[in-house]
């Protein structure tokens, strides 16, 4: 074979491989950003779990299972839009599963668009086979942490301390509302710092609720509320209603939107084929802003 022959299938080689190469690049690049924003719950690994907190998490398609180290994935506002708000994601999956991204990573890039400092919540998962968690030990334990950490790092993040709330949905909605209507008060005598801030979150967005915690009367002090199902999703629209009623029963601040047809599971909308579910993050939107939540404290969007 000659030279000139030899160095143009060697520039051929070049041409292919470069783009491989960008895509490599690019993607380890996005690991180090994202594996740069991942903070532990607790810095030992969390009770009961610190025997395991370094076995790695299982990952495929939509799918985060085996976390024994709970996290928090932190998403930050563009420069300059940031209104001090902080929401903390809790996605769903039957606590058997994480769907994290479509319920985890999605809905935080919607809301740091919105200026909200936004927080996606890996939390262990009481139904995987052969776990030894509980939902209302162990899960609920990873969200109240959550909400402890983002408050006790309010000023390092911009964040109001008294503008910081909890989203989940199906699975993810049921541990705000193991948080949003039980006790969550700090523990002053507790020697972790962390652990004598209050978990109690100042409003709540919760997304196609399970029933799971839905107690028989809310307290008081419940968070002002957003809640959203489609009507034929009926074991979770019960929940859902139940807990508008009691809302309403004790003067607590509730909106509340119930769809026509749309199933379970719509994650951000945009794989339905109902307009109006494609369209209900705008709905979560409009309830921030009314509620003042995405006007900064000195009154700039």
């Amino acid at each position: 074979m000659t030279m000139p022959v030899l160095i143009s299938l060697y520039i051929m080689y070049l041409r292919t491989l470069t783009p491989i190469l960008c895509l490599y690049c690019a993607s380890v690049s996005f690991s180090l950003a994202e594996s740069s924003n991942v903070i532990p719950l607790w810095k030992d690994g969390a009770p009961g779990s610190e025997a395991r907190k370094n076995e790695a998490e299982l990952a495929k398609d939509y799918w985060v299972k085996n976390i024994h180290n709970p996290s928090l994935t932190v998403f930050l506002p563009p420069a300059g839009k940031a209104n001090g708000t902080a929401v903390i994601i809790c996605p769903g999956g039957g606590h058997r599963e994480l769907v994290y991204n479509a319920e985890g990573v999605e809905p935080a890039q919607y809301l740091a668009n919105l200026g909200v400092t936004a927080f996606a919540l890996k939390y262990r998962l009481a139904r995987e086979p052969g776990s030894t968690y509980s939902i209302e030990k162990d899960a609920a334990a990873d969200l109240r942490r959550a909400v402890r950490l983002v408050r006790s790092r309010a000023t390092e993040w911009g964040i109001n301390p008294d503008r910081i709330g909890v989203m989940g949905m199906s699975a993810g909605a049921e541990l705000t509302t193991l948080v949003a209507y039980y006790p969550a008060a700090g523990d002053a005598q507790a020697a972790d710092p962390i652990e004598r801030i209050s978990a109690h979150p100042d409003f709540q967005i919760s997304i196609y609720p399970g029933p799971v915690g839905v107690p028989e009367k809310i307290p008081a002090d419940s968070p002002p509320s957003f809640f959203l199902c489609a009507n034929d999703d009926d074991s979770h629209a019960k929940p859902m209603l139940k807990l508008m009623a009691q809302h309403r029963a004790i003067g607590v601040p509730v909106e509340v939107h119930l769809y026509a047809e749309g199933g379970h599971g719509f994650n951000m909308g945009q794989r339905s084929k109902f307009a109006s579910i494609r369209g209900w993050p705008q709905r979560m939107a409009d309830w921030l802003q009314d509620q003042g939540l995405l006007v900064a404290a000195e009154g700039k969007k």
